[in-house]
């Protein structure tokens, strides 16, 4: 894991556990060649990079997978062992994170769907822990996996495109089922084609607006947080490479400030999740 030079550490921390297929005659950094197309762990960023769409960011869904059961778990413990009397410190946030989620349903929803409020709790709570991974110190990690053998290792999901695609492209996913479904295929279609502008003749405008609209919001979406959870981390590695005496002066007040950062960019994209299915169960 060590690096000789700064630029070196810094894109060593910033480059993913990626397992994926080099072609056959790829010659690897070690100076191997393969002799036929092989499915392995990339060694540097050049064969992460060679190995092209088709490969896995192994760090990100394996930490997006463990918080997402954390999740899953911490909630489920917290619903068997509800009380009515005085709430312990695990359920009194728990019952903060539904009342909280219930007014950004209250205030962003204005249809009928028992699986909008479930959805916005999942999506707040899983980005929240995922991007309080980012507070765990920057070399802590990677030295473990260092440790068991693994040259490259993120923890942080929501700095990876990866990651915050995924969630976004399955709620751009929900937009256009719901859009089908409360309108109807030919509504939907009717939709785009006569907004804003109600005439015929406006019908190619209408659509290339409405049509570049839609893809817009899974793009800001995902967008948005990658880059606000990617320039914090950033910063947490230019922090690392600094003196020692330096780096506490600097990263106490840094992570405190990112609390605020991790919680706030967890609310803008589920608030925005919220609106956009809103938006899709609206029968004009």
């Amino acid at each position: 894991m060590a690096a000789d030079t700064p630029v070196e550490y810094i894109q060593h921390h910033l480059t993913n556990l990626t397992y994926g297929k080099l072609p056959e005659g790829y010659e690897r950094a070690d100076g191997t060649v393969l002799q036929e197309a092989t499915w392995t762990m990339a060694h540097t960023g050049q064969e992460a990079s060679d190995m092209g769409f088709m490969a896995f960011h192994v760090d990100t869904l394996g930490w997006s997978i463990f918080m997402g059961i954390l999740f899953l778990g911490l909630f489920r413990m917290v619903a068997k062992k509800a009380t009515t009397g005085v709430p312990g410190g695990l359920q009194n946030v728990v019952e903060m994170t539904f009342e909280f989620i219930q007014g950004i349903i209250r205030d962003g929803f204005h249809g009928r769907n028992p699986v909008i409020a479930p959805l916005a709790l999942t999506i707040f709570v899983w980005i929240f822990l995922m991007n309080s991974l980012k507070l765990i110190p920057v070399d802590f990690i990677p030295q473990i996996a260092h440790f068991l053998g693994l040259e490259y290792f993120k923890i942080v999901p929501t700095t990876d495109p990866n990651g915050t695609f995924g969630i976004s492209i399955g709620v751009f996913l929900l937009i256009i089922f719901y859009s089908i479904k409360v309108k109807g295929a030919g509504g939907f279609a009717k939709e785009l084609s006569f907004t804003p502008f109600n005439h015929w003749a406006l019908v190619p405008f209408n659509l290339v607006l409405e049509i570049l609209g839609l893809l817009t919001k899974p793009l800001s979406l995902a967008l948005r947080l990658f880059g606000n959870m990617y320039a914090g981390e950033v910063v947490f590695i230019l922090i690392a490479i600094l003196p020692f005496w330096v780096q506490w002066t600097l990263n106490v007040p840094w992570a405190i400030f990112h609390i605020l950062v991790i919680t706030l960019q967890a609310f803008i994209f589920t608030t925005l999740s919220v609106v956009y299915l809103s938006q899709a169960h609206e029968d004009h």
